[in-house]
């Protein structure tokens, strides 16, 4: 870390899709108070996912997710934990983000520093994207391994079949930022708007 613990503070976070190629990387930089469940939010807008699915984020075997009140040893309520409050509970600096059960994406999401947040900053904010994310439902790694390898083959038997699926010229090496950073700014205004204040009941 190369700043205090303190808040309000911003924390810059390095995030990277494991077990894929090429590199799927994002920097971002949120504030240090934020919750768990628009950590999960943030986390799919730099990415450029959905939000369609489960997600889990685990630090030290503690897990933050959607509680459902019907499976007993499920993750905690991620509103209720802050990524704050989480590296206090904790001691860690790199937590696991999982995404989609089925597909089984993991994530690393290391807090790389601590700084204050800069007058006329909307927060989060993205400041480095590598590497296109894979289409969701595609199988996880390996099935966008096939995926890469069919889409780019047409002596592949799936080639047709891929094209058609995903719908559009997909290259993994080219993401487009402007449309990352757009809803991100979109997540950052949302959350910095002050509630209304309630007008006294007249009399």
């Amino acid at each position: 870390m190369t700043a205090p613990v303190t808040t309000p503070a911003i924390a810059r976070l390095k995030v990277t899709l494991d077990s894929v190629e090429p590199l799927v990387l994002r920097r971002l930089e949120v504030p240090f108070t934020l919750r768990l469940d628009r950590l999960h939010e943030t986390l799919q807008a730099a990415l450029g996912w959905t939000g369609t699915h489960l997600y889990e984020i685990r630090a030290r075997g503690i897990g933050w997710g959607l509680p459902d009140p019907d499976w007993g040893d499920g993750p905690l309520n991620a509103r209720k934990a802050t990524l704050a409050s989480v590296v206090e509970d904790t001691g860690a600096r790199t937590l696991d983000y999982l995404y989609d059960f089925g597909d089984g994406w993991e994530l690393a999401i290391r807090i790389e520093g601590l700084a204050a947040p800069q007058d006329g900053v909307l927060y989060p904010r993205l400041l480095e994207a590598k590497g296109r994310c894979p289409p969701e439902d595609v199988g996880g790694p390996p099935g966008y391994a096939e995926f890469l390898q069919a889409l780019t083959d047409p002596e592949d038997e799936q080639h047709a079949e891929t094209l058609e699926w995903i719908g559009e010229d997909f290259d993994p090496h080219v993401v487009d930022i402007e449309t990352l950073t757009a809803s991100l700014q979109r997540l950052a205004r949302k959350w910095s708007r002050k509630p209304p204040s309630r007008k006294p009941n007249a009399t």
